[in-house]
């Protein structure tokens, strides 16, 4: 198996890693998480099956952004059921950083599989290009499937029309993922796709989450000639910050956030994905709407 760059000790980190099966038109995506998801998983005190759904949810969000070339963007995975877990949303950007969250209510259901957890609803997939960019794009699918892998498989189908299959996993520690996807108008071996596919379907959420790619490549596609790249790092990071508090606030309008003050105090502000509190007093407020109003000066030319 020819590499570019080989993994260190056990596991691969917070790591996305490209690869292709050469001569054929499978490509693949390995992404393992460790800091990053114990990062997200710390924000709340998630019981078990939900901690594994969203790490879950947090492999596919990278694998999807990585399938997408949107540098400045951002992908965003949002699965909203009737179930017991009714929102669940992560965001990974093009630069390889991560954050996400999910909402629970007691009882969880015995047989705590995805589909129990979240129920019927659909599955969003936001694509964000960033500043400068194409138009967002946003695809809907159904949340018809018994896991969350099928459930994206079937947004790949309807939206993407890209045959893709998906293999997650996630514990308290670490979450994985594998990407397999059927690139169009490459000849080759007519059989690699089905065959890397049958392949890919041995493989166990052990395995995925603690084999070093290069290992667990190996393992199996030993007979194929697989070429993989090197790592890109994945880091938890929030977008959040004190200006999009700000520019929230003057989208609800002086007399909205003016009626908060009058009724708390303060206007507080708690980001859901990594807790960062943001309070404004009322000098904060009128600063703020007295700066918007402020009439723009032309620039004096000499």
């Amino acid at each position: 198996m020819g590499t570019e760059g080989r993994a260190r000790g056990r596991g691969e980190g917070d790591s996305l890693r490209r690869f292709v099966i050469e001569r054929s038109d499978v490509r693949g995506e390995l992404v393992h998480l460790d800091a990053s998801w114990r990062a997200i998983a710390a924000r709340r005190p998630y019981p078990p099956p939900v901690r594994t759904l969203l790490g879950e949810a947090a492999a596919a969000a990278v694998l999807l952004a990585a399938t997408v070339k949107v540098p400045e963007g951002a992908v965003t995975l949002q699965a909203q059921g009737s179930g017991p877990v009714p929102l669940l949303v992560v965001q990974a950007t093009g630069r390889r950083t991560l954050r996400g969250l999910a909402h629970w209510r007691e009882p969880l259901p015995r047989e705590a599989t995805p589909g129990a957890l979240l129920g019927d609803g659909r599955l969003v997939v936001t694509l964000d290009p960033g500043e400068g960019g194409r138009e967002r794009y946003q695809g809907i699918v159904p949340l018809a499937g018994p896991t969350l892998a099928a459930c994206i498989e079937g947004y790949f189908a309807r939206s993407e029309q890209l045959p893709t299959r998906l293999w997650l996993a996630a514990d308290g520690e670490r979450a994985a993922g594998l990407l397999l996807q059927r690139m169009p108008g490459r000849g080759g071996d007519p059989d690699a796709w089905e065959r890397a596919v049958h392949l890919a379907a041995t493989v166990t959420a052990e395995e995925l989450l603690g084999l070093p790619a290069e290992t667990l490549l190996h393992r199996l596609y030993h007979q194929e000639d697989v070429r993989l790249y090197g790592r890109e790092p994945v880091a938890f990071r929030c977008g959040c910050s004190r200006a999009r508090i700000e520019e929230m606030l003057r989208r609800l309008g002086p007399d909205e956030a003016r009626a908060i003050l009058a009724d708390e105090g303060r206007v507080v502000v708690d980001c859901e994905f990594c807790g960062q509190r943001y309070e404004l007093d009322a000098v904060d407020v009128e600063r703020l709407f007295a700066a918007a109003g402020q009439p723009e000066v032309p620039a004096t030319r000499h």
